[in-house]
């Protein structure tokens, strides 16, 4: 099945998702998923899953605290793991939409 991204190169069907292309799609941002990435990953495709939205920052850093992954809940954290835009960057990987609100 081919893959159908947006205008944002992200997936427009969330359930095309796989881990094997967020893999892909982390080697194209040049990341490596290692645990935190994971976590962070189940944690906001479990937030789209029940609201339907994707976090952008500030939510996500929230979302994160109140998910009990404290030590992953700052800008500076998530930029350490998905540098340069972490919201948009989380997403993509986790095979959600842009957030809204999101350089």
């Amino acid at each position: 099945m081919a893959l159908t991204l947006d205008d944002d190169g992200h997936l427009a069907d969330a359930d095309q998702w796989s881990e094997s292309l967020a893999r892909r799609f982390a080697m194209d941002a040049g990341v490596v998923l290692g645990d935190d990435h994971w976590r962070v990953i189940r944690i906001v495709r479990s937030f789209h899953a029940a609201t339907g939205l994707a976090p952008s920052m500030r939510p996500l850093v929230r979302l994160l605290r109140d998910a009990g992954a404290r030590d992953l809940a700052s800008s500076i954290a998530l930029l350490r793991l998905f540098p340069e835009s972490p919201a948009a960057c989380v997403a993509k990987i986790a095979g959600l939409p842009r957030p809204d609100k999101c350089l």
